[in-house]
């Protein structure tokens, strides 16, 4: 065989092995919506929300039913779920600044020696791009996405400039691009006069932007196994989404309150209802892209789509008409019933949507009530990617649930710790789900014990119909739980 003919041969092997790599390192896309509440999408129920692209994702996959997030709040949940780490374990439980001063500085940052789902993916040979909201530690830090596994990142590093839709600039690798050189501000006072949603907008929509870069990063890796991390900003407020999407819904829906008037904070909206019910159909646009871009290359059916939401819809705000930024999650039955909001640990505040797309692995239009949470998805997306976990991580592989398996082996309860909002702890093990509030206040509330099985919606405690349960679990919470120097939470600091 001379050097020309042996050389075509190893290129045709070479070309004839790609897809067999491919096949056995599938694409990997985790996307996270911000503050979606649990019955916002139509597979949840929701009556009045344009979803089509996230119903169609359920419709090819599976719909979890008992899926949980990693805290109630952003930072929190984020870090758990790429460290793997529960909250009573995470190096990063609460919302704190870096305290590197500026406008935006950033969030507390993860360290240097944790491992996240993109490193353990970035040395089992993937591509690893961010797209979106990071909210993990400056870009200056060992916090930076670039430090922690990322080959690409672009969005926002700091939650705070997050909170407009309009900002003065994205952070783009380890620098930053200009969007808007008049940036509108997410918060302002409030107004009496006529509410205008031009006012509040400006000149490149930093959602779009994301979703384009996104598409881009599709485009250049898709001949090579990738893991694309899409933590999306909607529907969190301010309400700013495209006038398109606002058109879509009724003008009757705002009658009975009229214009928002930032009377809970963030920026106000003629038609906040419409707005809000937009912010999640913008959402939906997003996702149709992303899948949109995977069926352009060929490559939907060699790619994991995974689908979930960092914590639970936006709370009440101090004027009880209107929930922050003037979401409408009332009207919208936002948590399909269950208690509580975004900052709570009641269900309505942690269990999210969550959809799993696997063409050939995962049935279509299959639902699981495994009861499952964000600790689950380092050593589910490691075992997907073949790659190493390591030992640091509180999860289960739910790859044998992803094959249609009713349940895995869980040997300890699911594990909440959140220091703010009056400091909340939480556990759930089989149908029991145990709380505790106002923990950090003089007056700490006391233990509170539900039967998910017959109460989801949490309306009886059965704390003291069953005291040896929450005394089991509170041994258990008390022997796990380590304590973390930089979120401090003496009333359990001082019982270990």
């Amino acid at each position: 065989m001379n050097r020309v003919v042996h050389g075509m041969f190893l290129l045709l092997c070479l070309l004839g092995a790609l897809p067999s790599v491919m096949a056995q390192h599938p694409n990997i896309v985790l996307i996270l919506a911000d503050d979606l509440g649990y019955g916002e999408l139509g597979c949840y129920g929701q009556q009045k929300i344009l979803t089509p692209h996230l119903d169609e994702l359920a419709r090819r996959g599976m719909r979890f039913t008992q899926h949980y997030s990693g805290a109630p709040v952003c930072a929190p949940s984020r870090c758990v779920l790429l460290t793997g780490r529960h909250a009573a374990h995470a190096e990063i439980r609460g919302n704190r600044d870096s305290g590197n001063g500026g406008e935006f500085p950033g969030q507390w940052p993860l360290s240097a020696e944790i491992d996240t789902i993109a490193k353990i993916l970035k040395r089992a040979g993937y591509r690893t791009g961010g797209f979106g909201k990071w909210g993990l530690g400056p870009t200056n830090s060992t916090g930076s996405p670039l430090r922690q596994g990322f080959d690409r990142f672009f969005g926002y590093n700091c939650q705070r400039n997050a909170h407009s839709y309009y900002p003065p600039y994205l952070d783009d690798d380890a620098g930053r691009r200009t969007i808007n050189p008049r940036p509108v501000p997410a918060h302002q006072q409030q107004v009496t006069g006529d509410v205008h949603a031009d006012h509040y907008r400006g000149e490149q929509h930093a959602s779009e932007l994301i979703v384009d870069e996104a598409l881009k990063f599709i485009d250049e890796h898709h001949q090579h196994p990738f893991f694309l991390y899409l933590p999306f900003l909607e529907p969190h407020v301010a309400m700013q989404p495209p006038q398109r999407w606002i058109d879509h819904y009724p003008e009757s829906w705002d009658d009975e309150h009229g214009p928002y008037r930032g009377e809970n904070g963030y920026l106000p909206h003629p038609r906040p209802r419409a707005a809000y019910a937009a912010m999640i159909s913008h959402l939906d646009e997003h996702v149709g892209k992303i899948l949109e871009r995977l069926e352009k290359h060929g490559i939907d059916r060699n790619t994991v789509v995974i689908f979930t939401s960092d914590n639970g819809p936006t709370h009440r705000g101090r004027d009880p008409r209107w929930h922050v930024g003037g979401a409408g999650c009332d009207f919208f039955d936002s948590t399909a019933g269950l208690r509580g909001y975004k900052g709570s640990c009641y269900e309505g505040g942690i269990r999210v949507p969550c959809i799993v797309k696997w063409p050939g692995v995962v049935a279509a239009d299959s639902t699981s009530d495994f009861v499952s949470y964000f600790p689950d998805w380092l050593p589910t997306i490691a075992r997907i990617g073949h790659a190493k976990a390591g030992e640091q991580r509180d999860g289960v592989d739910l790859m044998p649930v992803l094959r249609g398996a009713k349940a895995v082996d869980r040997r300890d309860p699911l594990v909440w710790e959140f220091p703010e909002y009056g400091g909340i702890l939480a556990l759930r093990e089989g149908r029991w789900k145990l709380i505790r509030r106002q923990l950090r206040t003089a007056k700490p509330e006391g233990w509170e014990l539900y039967d998910l099985s017959v109460d989801p919606a949490e309306t009886h405690n059965l704390a003291e119909a069953h005291p040896e349960i929450v005394q089991r679990l509170e041994r258990f919470f008390l022997g796990t739980r380590l304590p973390n120097p930089n979120f401090p939470f003496a009333a359990l600091d001082d019982r270990q």
